[in-house]
C-alpha cells in the first residue's frame, strides 16, 4: 500500500463521480471541476515522486517518462477531436496525480505498473459491454426492433423526447395511410454523421422552432428509438474503480486464456 496516494485516490473519485452526473445530466465537465481535486491531491502526489526519485532514480525516470508520454498522447487525440475533453484531461490528471496503484488489487499487480492504463483498458472493455446492458433492457422491457438498434438504443415518449439525451434513430412520415415509420439503416446514419445532417435531442431542446414537424410526428408516433450515446467519462468513472478494487482486467483475461 501507497498510503499518499490514499488522498488523491478519493479526491479523484470523488471528482469523477460528479463529473459523471455533470456528463450525465448536461454533456459536459467543466473544466473548474478539477480544481479542488487538483489542490487537494497535487502535494501528495509530488511527495510520491519525489520519494520514488531519491529510492530508485532509474525506476523514477521509467514512470515520469511514460506518464509524460501517456499524457501527450491523450492530449493529441482531444486536441484532433478524436477523444472528449473532459475524458482527455480525466485521464491526463489520473496519470499525473496516481502514477501508481495505491494498493495490491484483488487479481494482483499487471505488468505494466502505470495506475492509469488499467483505468483506461477496464473503461474500454467496459464501454464495449453497453450494448449487451441494452440489449437486455430491452429484451426485459419487451421493446421490439431489429437486434441491432437493441443493441444501440431504446424508445422513449415521443412528448419527452426532448428532455433525453441521444440521437433519433427512425424516420417518420405522416401519409394519408398513417403514420409511416423505418429505422435508419447504418450505413445511412454514417452518412448523415458527416453531413451533421443528425436529429439530436438536444437540437430538439434548444431550437424548437426549427423542428416543429418532428416534434409534432414524435407526438403522434407516442414512442421513438434514439440511439443513447454514454459519455466515455462514465465507463473511465466505473474502470477507476474497477481498476483500484478488482485490477486490470484485460490483463487477468489474457493470464487466464493463457493459463498462466
Amino acid at each position: 500500500m501507497i498510503p499518499h496516494l490514499i488522498i488523491p485516490l478519493i479526491a479523484v473519485a470523488v471528482t469523477f463521480l460528479y463529473g459523471s452526473v455533470l456528463d450525465i445530466r448536461d454533456r459536459r465537465v467543466p473544466f473548474r471541476t478539477w480544481y479542488p481535486m487538483l489542490l487537494i491531491s497535487a502535494p501528495f502526489a509530488g511527495w510520491i515522486y519525489y520519494l520514488l526519485f531519491i529510492g530508485d532514480p532509474h525506476y523514477f525516470l521509467i514512470i515520469v517518462i511514460t506518464t509524460l508520454i501517456f499524457c501527450g498522447l491523450m492530449y493529441g487525440i482531444a486536441y484532433y477531436g478524436l477523444f472528449g475533453g473532459a475524458d482527455a484531461w480525466g485521464l491526463i490528471f489520473i496519470a499525473l496525480l496516481i502514477p501508481l496503484f495505491p494498493f495490491e488489487p484483488v487479481l494482483g499487480y499487471p505488468p505494466v505498473p502505470l495506475f492509469v492504463f488499467s483505468v483506461l483498458t477496464n473503461a474500454l472493455i467496459l464501454n464495449l459491454c453497453i450494448p449487451v446492458f441494452f440489449l437486455v433492457y430491452n429484451t426485459l422491457k419487451g421493446n421490439r426492433a431489429p437486434l441491432l438498434y437493441r443493441l444501440i438504443g431504446f424508445p422513449v415518449k415521443g412528448e419527452e423526447i426532448r428532455s433525453v439525451f441521444g440521437f433519433v434513430i427512425e424516420d417518420l412520415e405522416d401519409t394519408g395511410d398513417g403514420l409511416q415509420r423505418r429505422f435508419i439503416p447504418f450505413r445511412e446514419a454514417i452518412s448523415r454523421m458527416t453531413r451533421d445532417d443528425r436529429i439530436y435531442t438536444r437540437d430538439l431542446r434548444e431550437h424548437p422552432e426549427e423542428f416543429r414537424r418532428e416534434l409534432a410526428l414524435y407526438k403522434k408516433a407516442g414512442l421513438v428509438w434514439i440511439s443513447y450515446g454514454v459519455p466515455f467519462f462514465i465507463p473511465i468513472t466505473a474502470g477507476l474503480f474497477v481498476s483500484c478494487i478488482f485490477g486490470d482486467i484485460l490483463f487477468t483475461l489474457m493470464r487466464a486464456i493463457m493459463g498462466v
